[in-house]
């Protein structure tokens, strides 16, 4: 397949990327994971193990191919959640949670403190837009994309590896 390495780093930069984006907005611009958000994070933290063992095991086309395409599940995955998600923000549809909450930090020792200081992220108000669409379709767009291109990428005519 010769068109697998390029499907191994979409599989690999893709949800790197995706967790890097979610982090910068979480810890530098303060808007806090919803639990819809976090199941869009677990798909992407899953495909990096994988896509990493794609790497691990390119002198075996097939075995490389396997996680590469199995990465590219995974962020298919997060995208159809994260686009699940819009329409939820979008008021298309009912989700399946009210809110989730993040840690805001604090001590240990004055639990009660950490509670009432926790912000409370609910999963059908989007906290940020651009162009009117959501972190939360972004995600959806971006990843659902990938994973078309790293299906049609790996399916693709070539021998080489």
């Amino acid at each position: 397949m010769k068109s697998l390495p390029l499907a191994r780093a979409i599989a690999l930069i893709l949800p790197l990327a995706m967790l890097g984006g979610a982090y910068a907005f979480q810890f530098i611009g303060g808007l806090h994971p919803c639990e819809m958000c976090w199941w869009q994070r677990y798909a992407h933290f899953a495909a990096v193990p994988l896509a990493i063992v794609a790497y691990a095991t390119r002198g075996k086309a097939c075995v490389s191919a396997l996680f590469t395409g199995l990465a590219g599940l995974a962020i298919g995955i997060g995208g159809a959640v994260g686009l699940f998600h819009a329409g939820v923000e979008y008021g298309w549809w009912q989700g399946l949670t009210a809110c989730s909450t993040s840690p805001a930090g604090g001590s240990s020792a004055d639990i009660l403190n950490q509670i009432m200081a926790t912000p409370i992220t609910r999963c059908d108000v989007a906290p940020w837009s651009l162009f009117g669409i959501s972190m939360a379709g972004y995600n959806g767009l971006l990843s659902g994309a990938a994973a078309l291109l790293i299906l049609v990428l790996l399916l693709g005519k070539g021998s080489k590896a």
